[in-house]
């Protein structure tokens, strides 16, 4: 086992520069007010979030990623603009281009294949019991009644 790193969160040099090129340029600033964070502080929130599962709204000002809305929102645009599909592509690509792939342990879902032709069609279920089934959700009687409208 490799060493864990003791911040996954933080993004290191090499894999900041596969992900940069990939990110959208900002629109302009419509209003005066702080700063922009920076995108790649942004990340670092993004990915402290994800590895601890804390909500958006606690993410700590003090860690300096900005606020959990501005990287909620940092996160939704670059989902938008199709960052993680191309960043998936080119680390596959640089995996490839070491032969780091082991497609030994690789998986296809089987609800994404197509099915070459339709099964057999089934019969619909027959009720077993004649008349109306019994409500499991509601009582006739008063004092199994949670309803206060009388």
């Amino acid at each position: 086992m490799g060493k864990r790193q003791s911040r996954p969160w933080i993004v290191s040099d090499e894999l900041w520069s596969l992900i940069e090129p990939l990110l959208p340029e900002p629109g302009p600033k419509l209003v005066d007010g702080r700063p922009r964070v920076p995108d790649r502080q942004a990340l670092c929130g993004i990915l402290f979030v994800l590895h601890t599962g804390i909500q958006w709204e606690y993410l700590p000002q003090e860690l300096g990623f900005g606020s959990g809305m501005t990287c909620w929102r940092r996160l939704a645009a670059w989902n938008e603009a199709g960052v993680w599909d191309e960043l998936h592509l080119v680390l596959l690509q640089k995996l490839r281009s070491k032969d780091k792939l082991d497609w030994s342990r690789a998986v296809i879902d089987s609800s994404h294949v197509r099915a070459a032709r339709r099964g057999p069609k089934a019969d619909p279920a027959r009720s077993t019991v004649h008349g109306r089934a019994a409500s499991t959700t509601s009582s006739p009687t008063p004092r199994a009644s949670r309803s206060r409208c009388r």
